[in-house]
């Protein structure tokens, strides 16, 4: 689903965006295997703390908002950007794009919560079923396109930022290197 939300994404909001093609999908299937295996991992490290009340609630949507930050966020930028372009925005725009994954692993976690809201009542479990695929399936649909907006947005912003002409910068004795106009002349 990524792939073709992202594309709509660029038809039409970012037209004239580029596609440079930094990334093949081979890579983005073994990034995106390597980051699910960080992630397992901290989730299988992380359950002892689960027991303490307040971090059950926490630590599993940081892990899967981790998660979705790494994954969305290479996979929104892998056929636009080119390899320094993507690692240059994913490290600059860190932590606005942990945020939208942390929003999105909490979005993520309403599935879960229809199930544990209502396990008790297994008569409505065909009901339940379809309602909680319904929600992944959109939350996963929402996550990518956000992601692809943010991250299309500022690829372009970049871009944009450096294509500008640079001013000329003084040397070190202060001087500007492009020599200044005389001064006007008093008249006679």
């Amino acid at each position: 689903m990524m792939p073709r939300l992202v594309d709509l994404v660029a038809q039409r909001r970012f037209a004239a965006l580029e596609r440079r093609h930094g990334e093949p999908v081979w890579r983005s299937v073994l990034y995106s295997l390597g980051a699910t295996l960080l992630a397992v991992g901290a989730l299988v490290i992380s359950m002892p703390l689960w027991l303490v009340p307040p971090l059950v609630l926490l630590l599993p949507p940081l892990i899967w908002g981790w998660l979705s930050y790494r994954v969305m966020s290479f996979d929104a930028l892998a056929e636009h950007a080119t390899r320094d372009e993507r690692r240059e925005l994913m490290r600059v725009h860190r932590l606005p794009l942990l945020g939208i994954g942390i929003v999105t692993g909490y979005l993520g976690a309403a599935p879960a919560l229809v199930w544990a809201v209502s396990a008790a009542l297994l008569v409505f479990a065909p009901v339940l079923i379809v309602v909680s695929v319904w929600l992944y399936t959109l939350v996963f649909a929402f996550s990518a396109l956000w992601f692809s907006h943010y991250c299309l947005a500022e690829l372009q912003a970049l871009r944009e930022r450096s294509a500008a002409p640079t001013p000329p910068q003084p040397d070190a004795l202060g001087i500007d290197a492009v020599p200044a106009a005389p001064p006007a002349l008093p008249p006679v």
